[in-house]
């Protein structure tokens, strides 16, 4: 109401025209005037008269030169926000993905049945049994250092067997006595050095992490109930081989320790087999370290299954999503012969212990197929030991010891033949009509060239000698001559030596299957006048051709050769496995024999060089043979090899004659000579197998 007075008379005065309303006239009170010297104003004059004083100047106060620097820098924050969003989704999407989904689910290994390996007659070699085996997966152990190293000490006290009432509930708040006992034992530092090498957070802190394996029983129980306090703390059971040592006829004396070369053993994997097999196996699986093993790990391990698990936030199975199950291995049977393979090995330690010696190789075959029918390489070693997790100090013991117990001297030693080389050059000989079965020689003690005698092995010779007598009574002239020929006559030569050794499977590895085979030594001129820088001369060919020299054979090779004057001039590949069966025992395939070369000599040759082999037993170094079972043909050998120790003693032959089943090879490191200790060591095998044939075979 009042403010519509004002109004109101602000409108008349300005409608007087002759009004001044600023002025101040008497007896009436007009807005904008003084009044008892009070000054009082009014809306009117608020709104159109100001004061100076606090009068406010608006003016541009920002600058936008500035602008393009804020600008630069949301670029710039955007472009890296864009790119890590790349780096994270695109580029590293994936590896992102697997860490996320391995937080819930995993991926596990179904492991298979190792197959077990016979001997031809079905009784079992090796057996499987339960390893216990622990591991870590990095990414489920608690995060905190201190926590987690409390667990690794937990973990420690139970391995090394310190665990008590005491310390099993060993917590960080324990006394530093307590755990200064259990931080200094050796599977703390071992498990606190495999962590180191993990990076967290990582794909390879998902996978599982080895910490010991054959772990006692009582142990194994003992963590296992306690793995649910125990995050990111894994025990599975893994195969370990168990090879056996008894047969149904009691305890083995020696025979099982000479399998060892043979079947070899299982061991952890390393990181270069890993690496080599791809990604079939995993860090805590076991494969084939030596012997059939090794050779035949892809058939005996089998096809791994795999489940995919959800799990809980310790990682422990919560549920399976699905799973593909195992295959199991293939088993194996062998053409060993147990109870032969026993027995050579027991003949071949009660002959070694008589003349004290070490070191000896028997190698049995079938002649008609390449088949082994024994295998023995003297000393042995316990693969049990091998199998279950040998110490340093023992393994440091195996190779430190003079014998090489380690050593398959069957296929990896390379020694001089002696004269069991001399039945594949006469036969050479015969083939490239050197001679004929009637050619003779006059032996009277040696050949003489120049200054240089070369000796016969009998003083005064052997008279008027033909090749199978040469072969029979092992007369060395005769060799020379048709080795190296000697006045008007020409033998073979260095090239017609080396043809017929290699022909025969020399210088070469026979293929059995097993590893660590070498491949021997054939010499040529051209090789020793790059390595020795001399010239070839008549010497050496005389010694080629009488086994001495620079040829170098493996007891195998000899075997070999042997077989194949046996069976009529066949090189058969050795093989040691003859059937694949299944998990069943039925059979899936069967291992045929592999001819490495054939038709390479005549048979008419051949038959002759047989014959002088025969007379070896008749008549010649091998007599002692003569009263076995049945018909045998042989060569002994004495391959000297070292002017302060004591020849080499070979034994090689076939029986029976007509019909030869069985071949064998023999070799006894420092035994002189061959009719001395390594006939009656073939005696007494051939003698206790054909005796008791209806036995020992099927």
């Amino acid at each position: 109401m009042a403010r519509n007075t004002k109004k109101r008379h602000l409108l008349e005065a300005l409608q007087d025209k002759d009004s001044d309303p600023f002025a101040i006239k008497e007896g009436r009170f007009r807005f904008g005037q003084l009044k008892d010297s009070v000054y009082y104003s009014d809306w009117t004059e608020q709104s159109f008269l100001s004061d100076s004083s606090n009068k406010e100047i608006i003016t541009r106060s920002f600058n936008f030169s500035k602008l393009k620097y804020f600008a630069l820098i949301t670029f710039l924050a955007l472009a890296m926000i864009f790119a890590r969003t790349i780096w994270l989704q695109i580029i590293k999407g994936n590896y992102y993905y697997l860490l996320s989904e391995d937080n819930r689910l995993r991926a596990e290994t179904i492991e298979p049945k190792r197959g077990i390996i016979y001997d031809r007659n079905l009784k079992p070699l090796v057996r499987n049994k339960a390893n216990f085996v622990l591991y870590l997966r990095p990414i489920d152990l608690p995060k905190n250092e201190l926590t987690r190293d409390e667990l690794i000490r937990q973990i420690s006290s139970v391995l090394d067997g310190t665990d008590s009432a005491n310390l099993q509930t060993t917590s960080i708040s324990s006394s530093s006595r307590e755990l200064k006992l259990i931080s200094d034992s050796p599977s703390f530092y071992k498990i606190k050095e495999s962590l180191a090498t993990v990076k967290l957070g990582s794909l390879e802190s998902y996978q599982p992490l080895f910490i010991q394996d054959n772990i006692d029983y009582d142990k194994a129980m003992l963590i296992s109930l306690r793995l649910p306090q125990w995050p990111g703390v894994f025990l599975t059971t893994k195969i370990r081989r168990e090879y056996l040592t008894d047969s149904d006829s009691g305890p083995i004396v020696s025979g099982v320790d000479s399998l060892a070369h043979i079947l070899g053993y299982t061991g952890k994997i390393n990181d270069a087999e890993l690496k080599k097999l791809g990604s079939k196996y995993s860090v805590i699986d076991y494969v084939g370290k030596v012997g059939i093993e090794y050779s035949w790990e892809a058939k005996l391990k089998g096809e791994a299954g795999r489940k995919n698990i959800e799990v809980d936030a310790l990682g422990r199975q919560k549920k399976i999503i699905n799973e593909v199950p195992a295959h199991d291995g293939a088993n194996l049977m062998l053409a060993l012969d147990l109870d032969l393979q026993e027995k050579a090995a027991q003949v071949a330690q009660i002959y070694l212990d008589k003349y004290k010696l070490k070191k000896a190789s028997i190698i049995i075959m079938n002649p008609q197929s390449g088949e082994i029918r024994a295998m023995v390489s003297l000393p042995a070693y316990d693969n049990n030991a091998f199998a279950a997790g040998i110490s340093h100090d023992d393994y440091n013991e195996f190779l430190n010891d003079p014998s090489q117990p380690l050593f398959n001297r069957s296929i990896s030693g390379e020694f001089p033949s002696g004269s069991t080389i001399k039945p594949i050059f006469a036969a050479g000989a015969l083939q490239d009509r050197v001679i004929n079965e009637n050619t003779s020689f006059l032996s009277n003690g040696g050949l003489r060239i120049g200054e240089w005698f070369f000796p016969d092995w009998k003083a005064g010779g052997h008279g008027m000698t033909d090749v199978k007598k040469a072969i029979a009574m092992s007369v060395n002239t005769f060799f020379y001559y048709i080795g190296g020929g000697y006045g008007d006559f020409k033998g073979l030569g260095l090239d017609g030596l080396v043809k017929y050794a290699r022909l025969f499977g020399l210088g070469e590895k026979t293929g059995i299957d097993l590893n660590g085979e070498v491949a021997g030594f054939v010499p040529t001129a051209a090789w020793k006048e790059q390595t020795k820088n001399e010239p070839w001369y008549i010497g050496d060919t005389y010694h080629f051709a009488i086994g001495q020299g620079d040829v170098l054979v493996t007891p195998l090779q000899v075997a070999n050769y042997t077989a194949a004057i046996a069976n009529g001039g066949t090189l058969y590949k050795p093989h040691l496995v003859a059937k694949i069966l299944d998990s069943n025992n039925q059979l899936v395939q069967e291992i045929k024999p592999q001819v490495i070369r054939q038709n390479f000599i005549n048979a008419a040759d051949l038959n002759i060089v047989r014959e002088g082999m025969r007379q070896t037993v008749t008549s010649g170094s091998g007599r002692y043979l003569n009263t076995l079972p049945v018909t045998m043909a042989g060569k002994t050998g004495t391959a000297q090899w070292s002017t302060v120790k004591a020849p080499h003693a070979w034994f090689i032959g076939f029986a029976p004659y007509e019909n030869p089943e069985l071949s064998i090879s023999i070799l006894v490191e420092e035994g002189v000579e061959g009719s001395t200790v390594a006939v009656p060591m073939a005696y007494d095998i051939f003698n206790w197998y054909f005796s008791n044939k209806s036995q020992v075979t099927q």
